[in-house]
C-alpha cells in the first residue's frame, strides 16, 4: 500500500524508505497544502470530540503548561433513564480555546478513518506499530514542558505554526521500563525554530523536546505526532523468555545452595539464543499481531461489494507451486495456486471493488474475498472506511 502521506514524509525528510527511523533528527517540508488539510483540520478534530464519549487521558486540555482539570470541560450527559455518559462540554472547551489552550487527542486513529488508514499505511511501511496523537493549540498557549518520548516520532504540521526546541539525549536509547529514570535534560540544542504548515520533523527516541506558541499572538497550530514503537533487543529477550518454557531445564526450580551447578541452564540459554534469532522474532511479531478492529460483514445487511485488507502488517503470501499460503494475524490460510492473482490484489492494502476485480481476474476473486472477510484479514469497505483512502491511496482495481 502506497499512501500520499508516506510520499510527503519521504520527500520532506530526504528519505527513500523507513530506514531513517530512529537514526537521527531530521526536518524538512512538503509543498502539498491539500495533503495537510486532507489528513486533519481543526474543525474535524473538534467535531470528533463533540460526537464521541471521551475521557481523560485520551482527551486532555493544557493551559500554561499545566493540565486543566477535566471537570472544567467534561459534562455527564444523562439520558431520560438516568444513564450517565461523559461528554466534552463544547461551550467550556470553546472558552478555553479562545483564552489560549492546547487540546490533545490521543490515539486519534481510533476515531477517524483517515488517520486510521494513515497509521495502517505507516505500519506497512515501517513494519512497526504506529499510533497518532493530535495537538490543537490556540493563541499563545504552550504545550508539554521539556520531555522525551520512549518511541520515535514523526511530526507533521497540518495548520498554523508552532515554535519548537529539540535537544540531544541525556541517556542513549532510554526505554519506558528502564534502569535509569532519565530525568535530567540534555543541554545540547539540536534545532530550534518554527514549524509551519507542511513541515515534517523526525525526533528519535530519547531526544528532549518542547513546543509552544508563546509570543506568537493570536492564531492556531494543529500538528499530528505519529508515534512509532520499534522493537529492541530487550523485546527479543522477553520473547525468548516465552520460548524457554518448551525446554524442561528452564522449568526446574533454581537451586539456592551455594556452588549449585548452573552450567546446563547456561548451555540451554546459549542454544536458545542461537536457535531463535532476532530476525525470527521480528517475523514472528508481525505474523502474530491480533486482528484489527473493523465493521463485521453480516449477510443480512447486504451484499459484499468492496473490501480492503486491514491487517496490522502486510500478509505473507507463499507460492508453494500447487498451493498458496497466506499468513497474517496468527492465521494460516491455504488456497489453490490459481488464487494467487486474487490474493495479491485483495491483500494489497488498497481498496478493491469486487465487480471490477471479477472483470479483471475472474469470478473467483469474489469467492476469495468472501473467505478473507470471513477470516477477518479483509474488511467490508464501508463508505466511512473508504473515505479514509479517497485521494490518498489508489484503488487496487483502478
Amino acid at each position: 500500500m502506497r499512501h500520499q502521506l508516506i510520499d510527503g514524509i519521504e520527500t520532506a525528510l530526504g528519505w527513500s524508505s523507513a530506514g531513517g527511523l530512529g537514526r537521527g533528527f531530521a526536518r524538512g517540508s512538503t509543498d502539498d497544502p491539500y495533503l495537510m488539510s486532507r489528513i486533519l483540520t481543526p474543525d474535524r478534530m473538534l467535531d470528533i470530540a463533540m460526537r464521541r464519549s471521551m475521557n481523560r487521558p485520551q482527551f486532555r486540555v493544557f493551559q500554561e503548561s499545566e493540565e486543566v482539570h477535566p471537570a472544567i470541560y467534561f459534562t455527564d450527559s444523562v439520558s431520560p433513564r438516568g444513564q450517565s455518559i461523559p461528554m466534552v462540554n463544547m461551550h467550556s472547551l470553546g472558552r478555553l480555546l479562545r483564552d489560549g489552550a492546547t487540546v490533545i487527542l490521543d490515539q486519534a486513529n481510533v476515531f477517524d478513518p483517515t488517520l486510521e488508514v494513515a497509521c495502517r499505511a505507516l505500519q506497512w511501511w515501517s513494519r512497526e506499530r504506529v499510533q497518532v496523537n493530535a495537538y490543537l493549540t490556540t493563541n499563545e498557549a504552550s504545550g508539554f514542558p521539556l520531555h522525551w518520548d520512549d518511541h520515535d516520532v514523526v511530526i507533521v504540521q497540518l495548520a498554523g505554526e508552532k515554535e519548537w526546541e529539540v535537544r540531544g539525549t541525556s541517556r542513549a536509547l532510554p526505554m519506558y521500563r528502564d534502569t535509569d529514570p532519565n530525568n535530567t535534560p540534555s543541554e545540547e540544542i539540536i534545532w530550534s525554530g518554527v514549524m509551519k504548515t507542511g513541515d515534517v520533523m523526525h525526533i528519535p527516541r530519547g531526544h528532549w523536546h518542547q513546543a509552544t506558541r508563546n509570543g506568537h499572538g493570536s492564531g492556531k497550530s494543529l500538528h499530528v505526532t505519529f508515534g512509532i514503537t520499534k522493537r529492541t533487543g530487550a523485546n527479543w529477550l522477553a520473547w525468548l523468555g516465552d520460548w524457554c518454557r518448551k525446554n524442561e531445564v528452564f522449568r526446574h526450580d533454581l537451586d539456592r545452595q551455594d556452588g549449585a551447578d548452573t552450567q546446563a541452564l547456561a548451555d540451554a540459554a546459549t542454544r536458545l539464543i542461537v536457535e531463535r534469532s532476532p530476525a525470527e522474532f521480528l517475523a514472528s511479531y508481525e505474523q502474530a499481531m491480533p486482528l484489527a478492529r473493523h465493521v463485521p460483514f453480516v449477510d443480512a445487511l447486504g451484499q459484499l461489494r468492496a473490501v480492503v485488507c486491514t491487517t496490522h502488517f502486510p500478509p505473507l503470501i507463499r507460492d508453494n507451486g500447487e498451493t498458496a499460503d497466506v499468513l497474517a494475524s496468527g492465521k494460516k490460510l491455504t488456497f489453490n495456486a490459481k488464487a494467487l492473482p486474487s490474493l495479491r490484489l485483495l491483500l494489497s492494502g488498497r481498496p478493491v471493488h469486487l465487480d471490477r476485480a471479477a472483470q479483471a481476474i475472474g469470478a473467483e476473486a469474489v469467492d476469495i474475498a468472501e473467505v478473507l472477510v470471513r477470516e477477518e484479514l479483509c474488511a467490508p469497505l464501508t463508505p466511512e472506511l473508504f473515505s479514509g483512502y479517497t485521494g490518498l491511496v489508489t484503488n487496487a482495481d483502478s
